[in-house]
């Protein structure tokens, strides 16, 4: 039985088994040190032989202020990138797919994709150029109205927005890929009855293209749900500084200063704890989102 299935699937398994390779070193191998969680762990003793501490780092954590000032940053940034990040794609596929001239169509798609292969250190430079209070564009502007150079960089408030725009900037054409795929498999015939019944170019996508996609939307939405909780560590490490940590100091960020920060001895525990946790919400949203997407449009993703 073996040899006859690696005679008939023997290539399918060889381009399988090196993603097979990854996904149990690196996602399900390291789920076993989560035992660290709930001992008071030390590099030297390892985690066998490391003191058992049950829920003390949990409880540590908890009653800890800060953990609940950067726990609020963490929802508040991921909560308005979803709310704006979301919906741009979705009426950039819909005003790109409206688009009759196909030549223009593939350079405006081209061009929306290309931030996203910029990488971060680099989108983090040309948003600070962008921004600088001595020759920014943005404050050059706002010189020519009369209003005061602004060091946005360097002021708490208008970290959220910047790093919300920088993110659009970076994900728009790339998210929009997944919902212009999906235009693509809309029978044409149905805009085709559409036309012959009057139907104007609003009318087409608000009845045939958008009740389409209702089932990608859903599904994207579960996807970006269940990383609320999750903002990109390595944009908020290089837009942050001192004067911002008010706002920009997040889960990711605190936890990396537990665990691996340069000031102290690290603190792999309480890292652990605090990463856990926050994995269980995330799974807890996804779940409940997923569960009340079946009961109201009767689409779930499983």
């Amino acid at each position: 039985m073996l040899k006859k299935e690696l005679r008939n699937c023997g290539m399918l398994w060889a381009i399988l088994l090196p993603g097979l390779l990854v996904l149990i070193l690196f996602k399900i191998a390291p789920l076993f040190g989560l035992v660290i969680a709930f001992e008071k762990y030390s590099t030297f003793q390892g985690i066998f032989d490391s003191e058992w501490v049950g829920l003390e780092n949990f409880r540590t954590i908890l009653l800890d202020p800060y953990t609940w000032q950067v726990a609020k940053n963490t929802v508040l940034l991921a909560f308005w990138t979803l709310v704006v990040s979301f919906p741009i794609p979705i009426i950039f596929a819909l005003l790109l797919n409206e688009l009759k001239m196909r030549r223009l169509k593939k350079v405006v798609q081209s061009v929306s994709f290309f931030p996203y292969f910029i990488s971060v250190a680099v989108a983090v430079n040309i948003l600070t150029s962008f921004v600088s209070p001595s020759d920014g564009i943005l404050n050059i502007i706002l010189n020519q109205f009369g209003i005061e150079s602004i060091h946005f960089m360097a002021e708490s408030s208008w970290f959220r927005p910047l790093y919300v725009f920088l993110h659009v900037w970076q994900s728009f054409g790339y998210s929009a890929i997944v919902y212009i795929s999906a235009m693509t498999g809309i029978d044409p015939g149905l805009y085709e009855a559409a036309s012959i019944d009057g139907s104007n170019r609003w009318q087409k996508v608000l009845h045939i293209t958008l009740p389409a996609l209702i089932p990608i939307i859903i599904t994207m939405f579960i996807v970006n749900l269940g990383s609320i909780l999750s903002v990109d560590i390595n944009k908020v490490l290089l837009m942050q500084n001192p004067s911002t940590y008010s706002t920009s100091d997040v889960l990711q960020t605190y936890i990396y200063r537990m665990a691996f920060g340069s000031t102290g001895f690290p603190n792999y525990s309480l890292g652990t704890a605090l990463s856990l946790i926050q994995s269980l919400i995330a799974f807890a949203l996804v779940m409940t989102t997923n569960w009340v997407s079946g009961k109201v449009s009767e689409k779930s993703v499983f």
